[in-house]
């Protein structure tokens, strides 16, 4: 049986001084750095959070700026296009107008020459009478 003498408050003083010991020793440590370590995991999802929000701003930012660039080419292009379209009416007017001054030309040298064919022939028109007559009727007129 247990009796209750004078070592059972020894046995209690000595419990809490070992309690005192240990809580001074190991457990305020061991608390502290899981304080620490608490602090610092919750600075680094701070940071985490942070950073992600940062990320998806610089993202969004870039995105936008890559639609602005596309707006700006195709406005780019779009003016390329016109520009290209214009001097390329331009050439054909240019070719067009050379090409109606050179038919112009050669329908003046064909007139001409039309004439001056005419003409030759109606120089030659008695000499072709008088041989087209003789060979019809076997003699010459005059």
């Amino acid at each position: 049986m247990v009796s209750l003498d004078g070592s059972l408050f020894i046995q209690i003083v000595n419990f809490i001084f070992l309690i005192w010991i240990l809580n001074v020793v190991l457990y305020k440590p061991i608390r502290k750095i899981l304080i620490q370590r608490k602090e610092k995991i919750a600075g680094l999802d701070q940071r985490i959070d942070t950073v992600g929000k940062d990320i998806k701003e610089k993202d969004d930012a870039f995105s936008l700026e890559i639609k602005e660039a596309k707006a700006k080419g195709l406005n780019e292009k779009g003016v390329l296009l016109q520009e290209a379209a214009d001097e390329e009416r331009e050439i054909i007017e240019k070719i067009n107008k050379k090409a109606q001054a050179d038919l112009a030309e050669i329908r003046a040298k064909i007139v001409k020459d039309v004439e001056v064919a005419s003409e030759s022939l109606r120089q030659e028109l008695d000499l072709f009478a008088n041989a087209i007559g003789k060979k019809i009727l076997g003699r010459a007129f005059e």
